[in-house]
């Protein structure tokens, strides 16, 4: 393990969003790389969840996005923060713009911020997401602090929500075939978020941070069928016929609506770029998709859930 001791003697890192999975793990993948937990701080508005990174003693502050007050306390002797992005259907512009703003009153240094991936050029809008993004770099870019900015495609570990929990037995249907992402687990994101955050040259950045893997959902099928020996049937779909589906298990339309979002922006190519960042903050490749589910086999029903 390298020491990074010397060079960022001191340094205090402050992770928002701790209770939540990125969050979380960015601040556990610090303290594997050597940083003292009394240089890691935990910003979280709620008091759940936190007292296992209390044990390991990480300080956790409370603060809201909502509330600029408790963020400039938060922020007190911060030199750099890990800006988590928040949740959809929630005010990310507010939220986002009130964290820079107290980051840089507070003499903060340093903002890295994870976007979601966007494909060169492309005009597709993600609802919830894509415009909170923007607005959020631009503020960022604008505020004077040095920053970095990592786009997340989407995370390994979270596409079997976009296909039945028994593949085995209903197949894949999904309005996608052979569009192909670069997906990454949400470990290997928050190591890569460790490395930017624990090591020094990462200003005025971005970083692209699609996986080693490129896969479409038709490939996802095969990936399948070869772990068990057993086929599992892939199906094209419409987009109205998924939203009915995802509504038919209780789900309100309008998030129905946004993950089928995502599911035609990976048809479109939207996650497909891979532009070696990742595995360079890594240093390797990142986990194939056959790896992953082959290691949640024995935890998930039939293999998924």
């Amino acid at each position: 393990m390298k020491d990074y001791s010397t060079t960022q003697r001191d340094e205090k890192i402050l992770v928002t969003g701790v209770t939540g999975s990125m969050g979380k793990a960015t601040v556990e993948q610090l303290l594997k790389k050597g940083i003292p937990a009394s240089q890691v701080i935990g910003l979280s508005r709620k008091k759940e969840q936190i007292a296992d990174l209390a044990n390991q003693g990480v300080e956790v502050r409370f603060g809201d996005y909502f509330d600029y007050n408790s963020l400039l306390s938060a922020f007190e002797g911060v030199d750099k923060v890990m800006l988590t992005s928040t949740v959809a259907f929630t005010d990310r512009f507010t939220q986002h713009f009130n964290a820079i703003t107290a980051a840089r009153q507070s003499g903060v240094k340093h903002v890295v911020y994870m976007a979601v991936m966007r494909k060169e050029g492309s005009g597709r809008i993600l609802p919830e997401v894509t415009e909170s993004d923007l607005f959020t770099e631009q503020v960022l870019k604008s505020s004077g602090l040095d920053y970095t900015i990592v786009y997340h495609p989407p995370f390994t570990d979270a596409l079997p929500l976009y296909f039945d929990p028994n593949p085995y037995e209903n197949g894949i249907k999904v309005p996608a075939s052979e569009g192909k992402i670069a997906p990454a687990t949400r470990d290997e994101l928050a190591e890569a978020h460790a490395v930017i955050l624990s090591t020094s040259g990462h200003e005025k950045k971005t970083y692209s941070l699609g996986g080693s893997e490129a896969v479409s959902f038709s490939n996802i099928a095969k990936i399948l069928s070869e772990i068990k020996g057993q086929p599992v049937p892939f199906t094209t779909i419409t987009t109205a016929a998924y939203i009915d589906g995802i509504v038919a298990k209780g789900v309100p339309f309008h998030v129905a609506e946004f993950l089928t979002s995502w599911i035609t922006a990976m048809e479109a190519g939207e996650f497909e770029y891979q532009s070696g960042d990742l595995e360079r903050l890594l240093g390797r490749k990142t986990k194939t998709l056959k790896a992953y589910f082959e290691s949640t086999m024995d935890y998930y029903t039939l293999g998924l859930q």
